[in-house]
C-alpha cells in the first residue's frame, strides 16, 4: 500500500496529477484544492496518499496534508452515501477546517456548496460527524467547542445573540462565531452582547 508520494510533478490535469518518483509516474487523483496548491510542472511535492484496490483497479487519491486524508476517510466510512467523488467535491470546496465549523455549526447549506452533494447528504454529513469533527479540526480546533454550542442552541444567550448580530451584518456563521470567540478572550465569559458586538467587529477588521 503507498501511502504519501514524494517526488517532481510531471502532469496537472482537471482532477489528477502525476507524480514522477524516481522515474515511475503515479497517477493521484486529487481534490481542487490539492491541485491548486501544486507549484507547477517540474516542482517537488509530497502527497499524501489514500490507495484503493480493487479487483478491477488500483487508485490512488492524493491529498497535500494528512489531515485531508483523514476527512476523506472519514467522510466515506461514517456517512452513507458518500463515496471517494463526493468526498473529493467536499474537500474541493471547503478545507478541513471551514468542513469541521461547518459540521459543528450544523450548517448544511455550507456543506452542499460542494457540486454534487445534495441537502440530504450534506444534513447527513453534518450529523453523522458531529461527535468526530473536533478531534479533526485543525486550526479550527480552539473554537470547535464555541460553535458546536451554537449549532446545538446551548450557547450563552450573549454569545448566541452576538454572533446572530455579525451574520445579520453580512458575515458568514463561520467568521462571526470566530470573531466572538475571540472577543469573549479579551472580554471574558460574563460579557454582555453588546460588549462582544463592539469587539467582535474589531476583530473582523484586521
Amino acid at each position: 500500500m503507498i501511502g504519501k508520494l514524494k517526488g517532481i510533478v510531471d502532469e496537472i490535469g482537471e482532477d489528477h496529477c502525476i507524480v514522477d518518483v524516481g522515474g515511475v509516474g503515479y497517477v493521484a487523483h486529487c481534490s481542487a484544492r490539492t491541485l491548486t496548491a501544486l507549484e507547477g510542472v517540474g516542482t517537488a511535492v509530497t502527497l499524501f496518499i489514500e490507495t484503493y484496490v480493487r479487483e478491477d483497479m488500483i487508485r490512488l487519491y492524493g491529498f497535500r496534508s494528512a489531515l485531508e486524508r483523514e476527512w476523506f476517510r472519514l467522510l466515506q466510512n461514517n456517512v452513507q452515501g458518500v463515496g471517494a467523488k463526493v468526498a473529493l467535491s467536499v474537500l474541493s470546496t471547503l478545507s478541513p477546517a471551514e468542513l469541521a465549523n461547518a459540521i459543528a455549526l450544523k450548517d448544511a447549506a455550507m456543506v452542499a456548496r460542494a457540486p454534487g452533494v445534495g441537502r440530504k447528504v450534506a444534513e447527513r454529513i453534518v450529523t453523522e460527524l458531529k461527535t468526530k469533527a473536533p478531534a479533526y479540526a485543525g486550526e479550527a480546533a480552539q473554537t470547535i467547542g464555541l460553535k458546536q454550542d451554537l449549532g446545538e442552541n446551548a450557547a450563552p444567550a450573549p454569545v448566541a445573540d452576538a454572533v446572530s448580530a455579525l451574520a445579520n451584518l453580512g458575515y458568514s456563521r463561520d467568521m462571526a462565531a470566530n470573531a466572538v470567540a475571540a472577543a469573549l478572550k479579551t472580554a471574558g465569559e460574563g460579557a454582555d452582547a453588546g460588549t462582544l458586538i463592539r469587539l467582535g467587529l474589531k476583530e473582523l477588521a484586521r
